[in-house]
């Protein structure tokens, strides 16, 4: 189950990245 592991981990980056330019905007 490695690209499950790389798929979680590029969506929860994807989260994060949004949630931080959303609190910067």
């Amino acid at each position: 189950p490695f690209k499950i592991l790389f798929f979680v981990l590029i969506d929860g980056w994807n989260l994060l990245v949004g949630s931080l330019v959303r609190s910067f905007t």
